[in-house]
């Protein structure tokens, strides 16, 4: 039986959210009527599976809806009338609501169409934005993106690594954050075998265009100590953020390159190719960068450059699985790897390990919540890895009731300043 709500009203208020009723930050929630369902299938927000459509059965898009969850998330339902529902996470961190806008505006063109040709759907929403592509317009693609898939799948009931050719590895490898020690050796217990990290500020400040011997000796002690609590088998990236100006990004790497670091992520800021590239050939490291890179076009000239060799493109920016699988066939060509970013939700993980079950060249996947308080049988790690998938879709269901008190959130970028002298400095 269904549970009675809280009699608070702000209880009721979260719940509703969660369910679709009146209040939902959801997208047509007021102007469009419920999903139809077909003969013999349940709503998903009981807890019951829809009936599977038969494979030439009609099925329509009904509505789209979003909703903020803490911390800083935002999750989307694409309802069907088949009873299906998909999940994706169609965000850019600290625009949450922009996006949101985003994909409300892209509704109209889904409603009323069949979810399963995903592939044309991708094609329509991006090439018919006279101005394509950028952070927003490509990361609510790219939640669109996650969420047909994940109808697809259910209806054939499937996991969606098996619509890719299936799956080329039994196990996937993920990795933690740490910032010290006693970081490592809590996530060591946890099951991890891998972290990342950031370079260690000097007296609490960020790093100048050319900075002091100091600052880089500092660099190179601390993560020598993380080092050293992860062993020689541990794997730990360090990640520049693309905040250090290239000047002091060789000079770190210099000092790092004796305790050989899994990846060197961004060592400089994205927009220019050319200055990562001078880096990764100054280095033996293998140098990382992804995240703020948008589609195989965006790719594709650090591919050309050799600017990396270890590719981190977001499933909730980069365009989705459609486009990250297509993006992890450059990569192979290039013999690079993938290790796809995600500091964001489940949704995006589940997403993520569909996508590093089905490829080859798969490194490791980035995570900050394997799911405990948002979804259904949360992701265990163990010895470093999560065992592969098998539920049809993105193998995942949300835990409306966990969820109840998430709901809602104003995060914002951090705004950061030189302590010396007040300038805008990058974070």
């Amino acid at each position: 039986m269904k549970k009675e709500f809280n009699p608070q009203k702000n209880e009721i208020r979260r719940r509703s959210v969660l369910t679709g009723a009146a209040g939902l930050l959801g997208l047509g929630a007021a102007r469009l009527a419920a999903p139809k369902m077909a003969v013999g299938a349940v709503s998903p927000q009981a807890g019951t599976p829809a009936k599977r459509p038969a494979a030439k059965e009609i099925i329509k898009i009904t509505k789209l809806e979003t909703f903020l969850v803490k911390p800083r998330w935002l999750f989307l339902k694409v309802h069907t009338s088949a009873g299906i529902m998909g999940l994706g996470e169609p965000i850019t961190e600290g625009r949450a609501k922009t996006c949101a806008e985003a994909v409300k505006e892209v509704e109209p063109y889904l409603v009323g169409k069949d979810p399963r040709a995903v592939a044309h759907h991708w094609q329509a929403i991006y090439r018919h934005a006279f101005y394509r592509g950028g952070p927003i317009l490509t990361s609510a693609l790219s939640g669109i993106d996650q969420a047909l898939w994940d109808i697809k799948g259910k209806a054939l009931d499937v996991p969606v690594y098996e619509l890719l050719g299936g799956p080329t590895r039994q196990r996937i490898r993920v990795y933690s954050h740490a910032r010290t020690p006693e970081g490592i050796k809590q996530a060591r217990a946890q099951g991890f075998t891998a972290f990342k990290t950031g370079p260690a500020k000097y007296k609490n400040r960020f790093s100048r265009i050319v900075d002091n011997k100091a600052y880089i000796d500092n660099v190179a002690v601390q993560f020598a100590a993380l080092r050293e609590a992860a062993g020689p088998e541990g794997d730990i990236g360090i990640d520049f953020h693309g905040a250090v100006p290239p000047q002091t990004a060789k000079l770190m790497i210099k000092v790092l390159e004796p305790y050989q670091p899994f990846f060197v992520e961004e060592p400089v800021n994205c927009q220019n190719v050319e200055a990562m590239a001078d880096i990764a050939r100054g280095t033996h490291l293998p140098i990382a960068t992804g995240e703020r890179i948008f589609t195989k076009w965006g790719f594709r000239e650090i591919l050309e450059k050799g600017a990396a060799t270890i590719l981190q493109p977001d499933l909730c920016h980069a365009g989705g699985i459609t486009e990250v699988r297509l993006i992890a066939g450059m990569a192979e060509a290039y013999y690079a790897a993938m290790a796809p970013h995600n500091p964001l939700g489940p949704i995006s993980l589940a997403a993520g390990l569909q996508i590093a079950a089905s490829i080859p060249n798969f490194l490791c996947q980035e995570q900050v919540s394997m799911g405990d308080g948002y979804i259904k049988n949360p992701f265990k790690v163990k010895d470093g890895y999560v065992d592969l998938p098998t539920g049809p879709g993105l193998g995942i269901e949300l835990d409306e009731n966990a969820m109840a008190d998430k709901i809602g959130h104003d995060w914002r970028n951090q705004e950061s300043y030189d302590a010396d002298d007040g300038s805008v400095v990058d974070w």
